[in-house]
């Protein structure tokens, strides 16, 4: 019987463990979600900042019309930004999948950013904002943000830490 009752207890921690681990997860994901409405309130979701531009790679970009084709994840980040590191390699990975443009705040002359790419072997498309115009334009303080765009419109916004998964939920349910 000891046995048994033995099993039980141990079938009860992981239950209340599990339980747990729920509800922190839940009030994280709610206390993100908040934090990201309080951080976008100043940014409109439509008549969006015209963004067309040239990549690094020679590229011409236009999120608005992009955006009316497939969802775009816009994504502002800097190579000085030490979040960006944890989440570039997401967004390069997610480049391969989906629409993707990215913004380089402050992070020094095109020939600087592009040696930066290739030592971090991204391959997203990157438009290099040197002056920071662009983010001024958008309304974007905090590296890294991510934007998904469709239709013209701002769909989703967060900024700080974001994982793959949350990325990709993000850009399905555009």
């Amino acid at each position: 019987m000891t046995n048994q009752s033995s099993s039980v207890t141990m079938l009860s921690r992981v239950l209340s463990w599990t339980k747990q681990v729920a509800m922190m997860l839940l009030v994280f994901t709610l206390f993100s979600a908040a934090l990201d409405l309080w951080r976008s309130r100043d940014i409109p979701t439509d008549n969006l900042a015209d963004l067309k531009a040239i990549t690094l790679n020679g590229d011409t970009v236009d999120i608005l019309a992009m955006s009316h084709q497939q969802p775009v994840l816009l994504y502002f980040w800097g190579t000085w930004c030490p979040v960006c590191r944890f989440v570039s390699p997401s967004v390069d990975i997610m480049a391969t999948q989906y629409s993707v443009v990215t913004v380089a705040m402050n992070s020094g002359s095109n020939e600087k950013l592009s040696q930066y790419l290739q030592h971090q072997q991204y391959d997203f498309p990157v438009v290099n904002d040197e002056k920071g115009q662009l983010s001024h334009d958008w309304s974007v303080n905090l590296t890294p943000t991510l934007m998904v765009i469709k239709d013209g419109e701002l769909q989703f916004y967060t900024s700080g830490f974001t994982s793959l998964p949350g990325m990709w939920w993000r850009m399905l349910l555009a």
